[in-house]
């Protein structure tokens, strides 16, 4: 289902031109490298209407086709007035010729030592290139003010024509998710739709002959299926469409029905399970057999195994993600790796979010050599300080852990142990878990 341009280079291509590439010890950071570089944005639009737009990929840049603001206006209640009537020694004297409201601009003249009573918003008066606040002012009467010297400079209080956004200016550049403010600023420019990325679609599924959907009977040794259920989640939040292919015994003619289908129905597949080496983990078999797939050891915890590429059939393609079956693992690896592929892949420019530097309240054990992530809660010490706390037992089946934590304590490729009051890094989850 992939309409993107294929891939001018291939896995191995791109893999062979790192000096230090380990498929058996790959870093984290080399990990997501290689994605980046292998993965082509799809290229199929859409026409929406702003209130359908919201968290949908821009496709095209959004040039405005109007100055914002149209005119100079004022920036507070006051009074328009001449800067060159100002005096820096002199009280200044001013005959009140009109009103400016905002939407019913003032058409007449401004003299020389004359202003105009004016609201927030409301076009400046022709000649008029400033704006006195009314409490910096004195009312003698109806038809008159006294401005006090000094108070004043020319050009204050004025809010200028395309300062917000100048005609012909690019307004918001194509790759944006579109937030609320975005909306409410292409409302502001009269745009009433947008072209944006059409949804990613994406097939999941997850392997292993233990594995029981809700609502089945759980048999002795068999656990229900959670993975499903929290990829669901995230790539929902993420504004894809999900194609649920529900669980898949550990045989290999129905994995290959499974990964077939959903290769021809999706433009990315998501599994679970059946990537590490093992005697039923016939998946590793089926990927390689399909496609051009990399399977890698990363240096991380939780979350070591993992198979990444694109997988063919009947003549469509699709991008493959093959996430650890341990229920922290699978969202540690989705929140890390397939996250940011998938917006890649979906035409989104958004930046990794960045990490926090935090006081840690635990000691965590730590040795170099590979990244780890844990879980954690941040909070707000009683010094008023932000600090974050471990949620306990780290093992990647406590799936408990992630419910409670909002945030990841990011324990970086080459650091040590840490020491309760050190800081650490750590990344919001930010909406996604």
């Amino acid at each position: 289902m992939n309409t993107s341009p294929s891939s001018a280079r291939n896995l191995q291509d791109i893999t062979s031109r790192l000096p230090d590439y380990k498929p058996e010890a790959l870093t984290v950071q080399q990990a997501q490298d290689i994605m980046r570089e292998y993965i082509q944005p799809i290229c199929s639009f859409e026409k929406l209407t702003l209130r359908q737009a919201l968290g949908r990929v821009l496709a095209a840049d959004i040039v405005s086709p109007i100055d914002v603001p149209a005119h100079d206006n004022s920036a507070m209640d006051g009074y328009a007035l001449r800067s060159e009537d100002l005096s820096a020694d002199q009280e200044l004297h001013l005959e009140i010729v009109g009103t400016a409201m905002a939407g019913t601009a003032f058409t007449g003249e401004v003299g020389r030592k004359q202003c105009v009573r004016i609201m927030t918003g409301a076009v400046l008066p022709d000649a008029c290139d400033t704006v006195v606040p009314q409490e910096f002012t004195t009312k003698v009467s109806d038809s008159e003010i006294t401005l006090s010297a000094g108070n004043l400079h020319a050009g204050d209080n004025r809010r200028l024509k395309g300062e917000d956004l100048a005609m012909g200016k690019v307004a918001i550049r194509k790759g944006k998710i579109l937030t609320p403010a975005d909306l409410g600023l292409l409302a502001s420019l009269g745009i009433p739709e947008v072209s944006v990325q059409r949804r990613l679609r994406v097939a999941i599924f997850s392997t292993g002959n233990e594995l029981r959907s809700v609502g089945e009977v759980l048999e002795a040794g068999c656990v229900y299926d959670s993975n499903r259920y929290t990829l669901h989640g995230m790539l929902t939040r993420m504004g894809c469409d999900v194609l649920d292919m529900g669980v898949v015994q550990d045989n290999p003619d129905a994995l290959e029905a499974t990964m077939r289908s959903a290769c021809e129905n999706a433009d990315a597949i998501i599994t679970s399970g059946g990537v590490s080496v093992g005697d039923a983990d016939h998946t590793r078999q089926m990927m390689e057999r399909l496609g051009d797939v990399a399977f890698w050891s990363i240096a991380m915890r939780p979350g070591r195994p993992m198979a990444f590429g694109k997988i063919t059939s009947s003549g469509k393609s699709a991008y493959l993600f093959g996430l650890p079956g341990n229920p922290v693992a699978v969202m540690v690896s989705f929140y890390f790796f397939a996250k940011q592929a998938l917006q890649q892949l979906m035409g989104a420019t958004s930046s990794p979010p960045p990490l926090l530097s935090v006081r840690s309240n635990d000691a965590i054990r730590k040795r170099p050599g590979r990244t780890e992530y844990q879980r954690g809660i941040l909070s707000v010490g009683e010094d008023g300080e932000p600090c974050v706390s471990i949620t306990g037992a780290q093992g990647s089946g406590i799936l408990r852990s992630m419910s409670e934590a909002n945030c990841m304590i990011v324990l970086l490729h080459d650091q040590g142990p840490v020491s309760a009051g050190d800081k650490v890094r750590i990344l919001l989850f930010d909406g996604l878990i």
